[in-house]
């Protein structure tokens, strides 16, 4: 047997593996079938085929590991009919196609304590949560101070892309509002593309309002978050350097987190001082519509 027959083989036999186990967790009292007598817990074959919509020799081979590669359409059906989470249905794409599925988008109005408390501990570094439509759902104090007080924003204004193309003090705040506006859609066309018909409307509605994101929209020109560095014209400290970095927030693929660290240590003194001095003002933020992450 070839190394390629045997990783294929190994494949099959782990996602029939994964499959029986999640079938042998599920109740069937629960899930409206009848108990009765049953020579192993969990529900019958012919019951997940049932719950999924498909046939029950198919889901027989697939356990079997001689199925054949399923299609996302029968592992999305698996997964409902399985009821896996979000990290479980993950792990049946990767185990059934070597890949994971598409991401699905959710709307979303905030995070959860445990990932607010994650930025807080980034007392220096500015950091937002954003959706793939690129509303800001959870920001830091630090964010608000140096970047914008999203707290101060009605939730539709809270929009990274629509601050970026219809926010004159915004844009006045960019050291290079081109390069910032260019590389936004272009990172932005990447999570479009996972969100699908959810970006339509905004897409429509920035390029009637902005002739500069039409503009650069039809340059499909497309380019990953990872890193880089933002130069930004703070109305109080002058000119600062920040180094940012994107991540991936595990468990929701449809969240994006940015942090915003100090270029240099004279740059981290002086946002550190900022923020000392309001918090012995007792004063919010201020002015945070002059600026955008």
């Amino acid at each position: 047997m070839s190394n390629r027959m045997a990783m294929r083989h190994d494949a099959a036999d782990s996602l029939g593996s994964f499959l029986r186990d999640r079938r042998a967790r599920l109740d069937p009292a629960a899930l409206g079938f009848v108990s009765g007598r049953r020579r192993t817990p969990g529900l019958r074959r012919e019951e997940v085929a049932q719950r999924s919509n498909i046939s029950p020799t198919w889901y027989t081979w697939l356990e079997q590991g001689r199925g054949g590669a399923p299609s996302a359409g029968v592992l999305d059906r698996l997964a409902a009919g399985l009821m896996l989470t979000d990290a479980e249905r993950e792990h049946l794409f990767l185990l059934g196609l070597g890949r994971p599925p598409e991401t699905r988008y959710r709307g979303s109005d905030g995070v959860t304590p445990r990932l607010q408390r994650v930025l807080d501990a980034l007392p220096v570094s500015p950091a937002i949560i954003k959706t793939a439509t690129w509303d800001v759902v959870a920001w830091n104090r630090a964010a608000a101070i140096m970047l914008t007080d999203y707290g101060s924003l009605p939730r539709e204004q809270r929009n990274v892309l629509r601050r970026i193309f219809g926010n004159a003090r915004v844009r006045e705040a960019q050291d290079d509002w081109l390069g910032v506006a260019r590389y936004v859609v272009a990172a932005f066309r990447a999570d479009a593309a996972r969100a699908g018909a959810e970006t339509t409307q905004l897409v429509a509605e920035l390029s009637q309002a902005s002739p500069e994101f039409a503009a650069l929209w039809r340059e499909n020109d497309v380019v990953g978050q990872g890193e880089g560095v933002k130069r930004l014209r703070h109305p109080e400290l002058g000119l600062v350097e920040l180094e940012f970095s994107a991540f991936a927030v595990d468990g929701r693929p449809d969240l994006g987190m940015v942090v915003y660290n100090p270029a240099t240590p004279a740059a981290a003194d002086a946002i550190r001082a900022l923020i000392a001095s309001r918090d012995s003002a007792g004063s919010g933020p201020r002015s945070g519509d002059q600026y955008s992450t």
